[in-house]
């Protein structure tokens, strides 16, 4: 195991100039602050060269090995704006920078989005010729999600329906449904769960277009009070509760040469999830990861497009606790019969290649390495790359694989978090990263030899500015004494061990998540620096159930959400009040959502350990989140009451001890505010006073400005418990 980082950025409190932040820069100091970069940089197709925008994001510059990687103009922001007004003579696009999410459609053009006239404009720009030609255009209110890869078609939603425009401007309906809870074509199926992000996917050949069918009108009705008339309205959102009636999905495909559709025979149970949605390269059959409601039972199955009819179930995947497919198939490319799976079956997520018979042709698993990112294939498909979490999930690294022999070969070595991408050719690698002491760094890597060309390193944005605490990591052993667990000390400036500071312990504890990883300030947030400067100790532990540690650091949460966790977490926090510089009588925890159910936790079944409390759009009772989460990790109430009744809060309101804030967004379709209130009713009736405020207009996270209020809000609250 790799020795244990200790980090120090200690900011003089004489040095001329320098100060804490301000309230605001809670929020906006992210930017503010930002460490330098090459922004956009991004390798051109099929050639050993990368393109990045200048300093003024008016330029984009291009660097080759042929120039030793040094910056030569390219493309002028007033090249593509001469090339936008011949193309859309009257559209009124005026760019201010150049297009920071160009994308690179070939070794010739590329292609970006801009907004102008009521329209969002996709278009592509010839870098030879010098000329630009729109892909599509579509008006406000209507939203992409889907285009061919020669971008000759173009498949949005209007409304919950599905329209197809051609480039010549012709345009096809495709779903025609006014049913209310129908919903066509979108991302948002299984309430984006199992890496969902789109609901449209082209064929290879684009001619077929397969598309999620959301049949949600079964699925209770949950109001949502809105307050910006005079007489309070509702808006309804549909939301299966765990235990109750759920969505029911289908996977349809449109012929755009024939105008028939087919719906792929994905079988019964209907409340079932239809995830990893896969073209075949022939375009002719697709792939769906059918995973049964209780998510411990995967089938990989093979339809056929033109029918919709099952062909096969490829292999089956079970698990004790859930299994949790993420991520789409991977086609190695000049072999369209072999392709890679995504598992933590075996304990780490990893890759898998399978034939499309369903035969395992080999296992690239690695012990303690996690597959986080999947980088695609050399040109040849001979090797694949990933980032993947190593040293216990504080770092992340690029990795390459060799198809054929399995060798895995690590092509970034300094500790930190590594953001690489491969050159086409799998010569070179464009390596982006940070850790404790670097607040970023930008190299192109030769990967025969290991040779580094450093293109820039950004020095510290707060140097003679802002007094930035130390930043410490620890590292614990979890309660059952198995497992090493990360953790993260963020001290106040000038520090002296010989004072007691009050404590805040900031922790989300859930799945999915991780607080602290070996990048710039540890990933340290904000809000935590500002509390440091105010004078407290400010701890953060990732515990067992959190994200990039493998299987068996995640299941151990199966069915007790939250027990575990909290068991962890005291290991770190008696570690705090064992320590001669820590006031343990003026202790006080924060969290949000997940993080503001273990804060109530905490609160309730471990009442002798806080003195104050802030809790943000917190789980109370399980049975009231929406299924597809609650029920992989809880399964359903009626399988699991006992679970169900030891994590509850409501039913421990009366053991409320200390002084807890609830925040909840009025909005929330998440948590909804129903979790609080229930809470706050039971507390009323156990005679337990809490603090209670709303944001009116907010959803789940409360966002812009308001932020700054809400920052202030909890601030002012440690302050008077926990110092006053």
């Amino acid at each position: 195991m790799k020795k244990l980082l200790v980090l120090l950025l200690l900011g003089s409190s004489v040095a001329y100039g320098q100060r804490n932040f301000t309230i605001e820069e809670t929020v906006y100091g992210p930017t503010k602050f930002a460490p330098k970069s090459i922004p956009s940089a991004k390798w051109i197709k099929g050639s050993d060269a990368f393109t990045n925008l200048d300093s003024t994001y008016q330029n984009l510059l291009i660097r080759d090995v042929k120039n030793n990687w040094q910056p030569k103009p390219f493309i002028t922001l007033q090249e593509i704006q001469t090339a936008i007004g011949t193309a859309i003579p009257n559209s009124k696009i005026t760019l201010k920078r150049f297009p920071t999410n160009y994308q690179w459609i070939d070794e010739n053009s590329i292609k970006f989005t801009t907004a102008a006239d009521k329209k969002t404009y996709t278009i592509a720009y010839n870098i030879k010729d010098k000329k630009a030609k729109v892909i599509h255009s579509l008006a406000d209110g209507q939203s992409t999600e889907a285009a061919t890869t020669s971008t000759s078609k173009t498949a949005y939603l209007n409304g919950n329906n599905i329209e197809i425009i051609a480039a010549d401007g012709t345009k096809t309906v495709v779903t025609k449904d006014t049913i209310d809870g129908v919903v066509n074509g979108t991302g948002t199926v299984h309430r984006n769960e199992f890496g969902i992000d789109k609901g449209m996917w082209w064929s290879p050949d684009e001619k077929q277009l397969l598309y999620y069918r959301k049949d949600e009108s079964m699925v209770s009705k949950y109001p949502l009070p809105q307050w910006d008339t005079r007489v309070a309205t509702i808006k309804d959102i549909r939301y299966p509760m765990a235990g109750m009636k759920s969505e029911e999905v289908t996977l349809r495909i449109f012929n755009t040469e024939t105008g028939e559709q087919v719906t792929l025979q994905t079988g019964e149970p209907k409340e079932q999830y239809l995830t990893i949605v896969t073209w075949d390269p022939s375009s002719a059959f697709v792939y769906v990861g059918v995973l049964n409601r209780g998510q411990d039972h995967l089938k990989l199955n093979k339809y056929d497009a033109k029918t919709g009819a099952l062909v096969s179930t490829l292999f089956e995947e079970t698990s004790s606790s859930w299994v949790e497919p993420q991520h789409q198939l991977a086609f190695i490319p000049n072999k369209d019969d072999q392709f890679l799976y995504q598992t933590d079956k075996d304990g780490f997520n990893s890759l898998y290649l399978y034939n499309t018979q369903g035969k395992l042709l080999r296992s690239f698993a690695k012990d303690s390495i996690v597959v986080t990112d999947f980088k695609g294939f050399d040109e040849n498909g001979n090797k694949a790359y990933y980032v993947g979490a190593t040293n216990s999930g504080l770092e992340r690294h690029l990795f390459e694989v060799d198809l054929k022999s399995g060798k895995t070969t690590q092509l970034t070595q300094t500790n930190g978090v590594h953001n690489a991408e491969i050159s086409g050719s799998g010569l070179y690698i464009l390596d982006q990263y940070s850790n404790s002491t670097t607040p970023n760094k930008l190299q192109v890597i030769t990967k025969k030899g290991g040779k580094t060309n450093a293109l820039f390193t950004a020095g510290n944005p707060f140097t003679g500015q802002i007094n930035l605490p130390k930043i410490e990591f620890k590292r614990f052993t979890s309660a059952d004494g198995k497992t090493p667990l990360n953790a993260r000390i963020t001290y106040p400036p000038s520090f002296d061990p010989a004072k007691k500071y009050p404590v805040m312990v900031y922790l989300y504890g859930g799945s999915h998540a991780q607080m602290v990883t070996d990048r710039w300030l540890g990933g340290v947030g904000y809000f935590d620096l500002y509390m440091a400067q105010q004078g407290y100790i400010v701890f953060t532990l990732d515990n067992r159930g959190s994200d990039a540690r493998g299987r068996d650091f995640t299941r151990v949460t199966h069915r007790n959400l939250g027990e575990a966790e909290m068991e962890d977490q005291l290991v770190g926090i008696n570690y705090l009040k064992a320590q001669p510089y820590v006031d343990a009588a003026n202790m006080g925890i924060f969290g949000w959502s997940y993080g503001g159910f273990m804060t109530t936790s905490f609160m309730t079944k471990h009442n002798d350990i806080f003195k104050a409390a802030v809790a943000g759009g917190p789980v109370m009772d399980w049975k009231y989140y929406e299924a597809m989460y609650g029920e992989r990790y809880m399964d359903t109430p009626e399988e699991n009451p006992e679970g169900y009744a030891k994590t509850s809060l409501l039913n421990k309101a009366d053991r409320l001890n200390g002084n807890l804030l609830i925040i909840h967004g009025a909005q929330d379709p998440v948590v909804v505010q129903q979790h609080s209130m229930d809470f706050v009713q039971k507390a009323i009736e156990a005679g337990k006073q809490v603090d209670y405020f709303l944001y009116p207009t907010h959803e789940h996270n409360v966002i812009g400005k308001d932020r700054i209020h809400m920052y202030e809000k909890i601030a002012k609250y440690f302050d008077n418990y926990l110092k006053n």
